[in-house]
């Protein structure tokens, strides 16, 4: 099969407007679309970010102050006239969080004609990016999901918590909602009624409504992904499932090792929920077996490319940013040729896997041929982001043990002075003080 050939002449810019300087998706994205030749720009957090010292970006702007569509569409048209020498010359626009794929949906109408966007609209992206709405949407498909609840206040949620069995999942139902530096996660494993009331009063601080899932029992082989591409005429033009041998945090968080590995019956309810849905663009999907019903749930759904989309890079390197390329700039996106086995290291994140767990969570493949494993920030002829992502994770770990530290003075409670006899036969603190 021959390689793709690419429209190099129509630029891509990444758009992330969510603040995280350690989201490797960013980075792969501009090395996968890079080194097949294609100009990349990209809109994040600052300009000091880790992806801004990689040679195959050419410009970083700011995001904008405020995540509002009608911001972040100026900022689009502006770089696209600077960047391109035709005043209609077309631009890539690729979203890499949640929120950015909302604001470019929203937008897309008045950004036609200059950036290019997957056809669909905010309404059809919310129906499962939003947590809430992703528990309605599988039922009316029939696909399994955990069991969801939504509480109305503190005594209802701390009665559903009960109903569904501690521990119990907690999400909140628009994660890029979230306020920065308010501690608070979009998924958090809550073990008591107290927590479950603690964090529900936090609901105002959110922005968002909170739910409660039922915990599927996690353990070896359960959790899966699936990443894939649905091209204009709604065909799934790429797409493989893979399986988690590590995450962060343990048992529970992102992808921190990945591997290349067949499921069919995981790749058919992807492939079957993206019809139904009449879904267009890059999506990332997660999975968990539960091994009483023999069922996989239906987890998560990311509109956009997942953070390690890189682990579905196909002997010819293909991966789904680029077939978004392809498809958008009127090129044909060839198949998807498998490369079982290929391996994905989030080194940062592993390494706390690997701190947390040293026993290994997955049973061995001896039937499938080890493929060289791909890091997200090292890389031989781009390393400069990963020097610069070291020197911010040490500082980032750094801030987070004082932050901690902080938190345990402060909640200590306070020693107060021994009490000796005073030479009135009274107890005196002063004495013991002065000493």
């Amino acid at each position: 099969m021959p390689v793709p050939s690419f429209d190099t002449r129509v630029p891509a810019v990444l758009v992330r407007l969510d603040r995280n300087p350690f989201h490797h998706g960013t980075l792969g994205a501009a090395r996968s679309l890079g080194r097949a030749g294609i100009p990349v720009h990209a809109v994040v957090e600052a300009g000091d970010s880790p992806v801004a010292r990689s040679r195959y970006v050419r410009s970083v702007r700011a995001r904008p102050a405020s995540a509002a569509s009608t911001e972040l569409a100026a900022l689009l048209l502006r770089i696209a006239a600077e960047i391109t020498d035709a005043p209609s010359a077309p631009v890539l626009a690729v979203p890499l969080d949640d929120i950015s794929a909302l604001a470019l949906a929203r937008r897309r109408p008045e950004l036609a004609g200059r950036i290019l966007l997957p056809e669909r609209t905010e309404e059809q992206l919310l129906r499962v990016a939003d947590k809430a709405a992703l528990a309605v949407t599988c039922a009316e498909l029939g696909l399994p999901h955990p069991r969801t609840e939504l509480p109305s206040d503190a005594d209802e949620a701390a009665a559903m918590a009960w109903s569904l069995g501690l521990p119990v999942v907690a999400k909140w139902s628009r994660p890029w909602l979230l306020p920065t530096g308010s501690g608070l996660r979009s998924t958090t494993i809550l073990r008591s009624l107290a927590e479950v009331r603690e964090l529900y009063g936090r609901t105002p601080q959110a922005g968002s409504r909170l739910l409660l899932q039922e915990l599927l029992p996690p353990g070896r082989d359960l959790d899966w992904f699936f990443h894939g591409y649905a091209d204009s005429a709604g065909r799934c033009a790429a797409g493989a499932t893979g399986r988690k041998e590590r995450s962060w945090p343990d048992g529970a968080g992102l992808t921190a090792v990945g591997r290349w590995t067949p499921n069919p019956e995981v790749d058919r309810l992807a492939r079957g929920v993206l019809e139904a849905l009449g879904h267009r663009g890059v999506c990332d999907l997660d999975f968990r077996l539960d091994r009483a019903t023999g069922a996989y749930h239906l987890l998560d759904f990311n509109p956009r490319p997942g953070a390690q989309f890189r682990l579905f890079a196909d002997r010819h390197g293909l991966d789904v940013v680029r077939a978004l390329h392809l498809d958008l700039t009127g090129r044909p996106v060839p198949p998807h040729s498998p490369a079982y086995g290929r391996r994905f290291v989030v080194e940062n994140y592993a390494a706390l896997s690997l701190l947390a767990s040293p026993r290994r969570r997955y049973a061995p493949e001896p039937d499938v041929a080890r493929q060289p494993a791909e890091r997200a920030w090292f890389a031989a002829d781009d390393p400069a982001p990963a020097l610069a992502m070291a020197r911010a994770w040490l500082g980032h770990l750094l801030r987070r043990a004082l932050t901690v530290a902080h938190r345990r003075l402060a909640t200590r409670r306070p020693r107060h002075p021994a009490t000796l006899p005073g030479p009135s036969g009274r107890a005196s603190s002063t004495q013991l003080t002065q000493r």
